[in-house]
């Protein structure tokens, strides 16, 4: 069995027709019901529902705080390579950019890794470039055994793996995946990835299941919004976790809603996605799935996220630096794109504390 068969269910799926039968009582009575189905998730991501965003503002902080309190988990993200393999239209590691490439030796992971523990985070993302020959598997399983030493959460976010080889890296130390589809529509994920491995639709679609069966404790999906129309692409994330949500009940599931950042390159087309679209997608996943985190990056403005975390925000980037060394090394890389969120741990940690929200930088530990 493959989401993709769930997919299909609604590939050809005419959204502009559905939203434009969507009343008001419909939308109140979606907000009045304490379990939506997918038809009342979609119905949250119609153009008529945004004029309800206070009323599903005020539900998904309710939610949020039965399920997760007033704590957000902070990590940052260590780039250890940013060699690429595939040509995507809107990314600055595509294959054809001449930009400033590297991949820290070990002696390096192991620097990095210092100088950000030493900020008191314990949850870290690493990721690279989608190149296997320049990052194998046995190079990010030695990086993970350094890391183990300093952190007790690593999340991976690399080229899609197969089955064993999430296993192979989960017996490593990596306890969690962040994976995004980028685009759900597949005329969209055809043109704006031209050429290498990432072309293949089918094998990244599975890849969060994959992990999953693997034994991931956590799954962190979504797409790229920009890429095509927002609603389609939220509701096709959503669609996507409450699959694996139901499928694999021993794993937590969370959601990222990026947005595309300025990027060495020039694709231009680009789907408009505001700050209302945005939180609209956010309330609309939180009141469909709330057991479900969601995860804020530094693409968006310190502002900005600050009025998303008592909207349903469970985890947040706090001292990001998107080039590959960035937290230690002199001589960085290029960076994959411009952050818009540039504030320290510390500065992320007491802005979170005058909000009334506990700063978590440890959660779990290895059993």
């Amino acid at each position: 069995m493959s989401f993709y068969y769930e997919y299909i269910k609604y590939r050809d799926f005419d959204f502009g027709n559905f939203f434009e039968k969507v009343t008001d009582n419909d939308i109140l009575n979606v907000l009045s019901k304490n379990r939506l189905n997918e038809i009342d998730f979609l119905t949250l991501l119609s153009p008529k529902a945004e004029k309800y965003l206070e009323e599903m503002a005020q539900k998904s902080n309710k939610l949020s705080i039965q399920h997760f309190g007033k704590s957000i988990i902070l990590y940052t993200p260590m780039y250890i390579a940013n060699y690429c393999s595939n040509k995507c239209s809107y990314c600055s590691f595509n294959v054809e950019n001449k930009i400033t490439r590297k991949k820290l030796t070990l002696e390096e992971v192991e620097i990095e890794a210092k100088k950000i523990s030493s900020t008191g985070l314990r949850h870290i993302l690493i990721l690279t470039g989608e190149s296997k020959t320049k990052t194998p598997i046995s190079y990010i399983k030695d990086c993970v055994h350094i890391l183990r030493n300093y952190f007790d959460s690593i999340c991976i976010e690399i080229y899609p793996l197969k089955e064993e080889e999430y296993k192979e890296l989960i017996h490593a130390g990596v306890d969690s995946l962040t994976i995004y589809q980028e685009a759900y529509n597949e005329n969209a994920y055809d043109k704006v990835h031209i050429s290498g491995p990432k072309k293949n639709y089918r094998f990244r679609l599975d890849a969060p299941e994959r992990g999953c069966r693997a034994k991931m404790r956590s799954v962190n999906i979504g797409a790229l919004l920009g890429l095509y129309d927002f609603r389609s692409e939220g509701f096709f994330t959503g669609l996507h976790g409450y699959y694996l949500q139901n499928k694999y009940l021993d794993v937590e599931i969370n959601f990222s809603l990026p947005r595309i950042r300025p990027h060495v390159g020039s694709f231009t087309d680009i789907y408009e996605v505001s700050d209302k679209n945005l939180v609209q997608v956010m309330l609309a996943l939180k009141l469909f799935m709330p057991y479900a985190g969601i995860n804020i990056s530094t693409r968006e403005n310190k502002y900005f996220r600050e009025n998303l975390i008592p909207l349903g925000i469970t985890k947040m980037s706090a001292g990001v630096c998107t080039e590959v060394g960035g937290h230690s090394q002199s001589n960085k890389s290029s960076s994959q794109f411009e952050i818009s969120d540039t504030r320290s741990v510390l500065e992320i940690k007491e802005s979170l504390l005058k909000k009334g929200y506990q700063p978590i930088f440890k959660d779990w530990d290895y059993i």
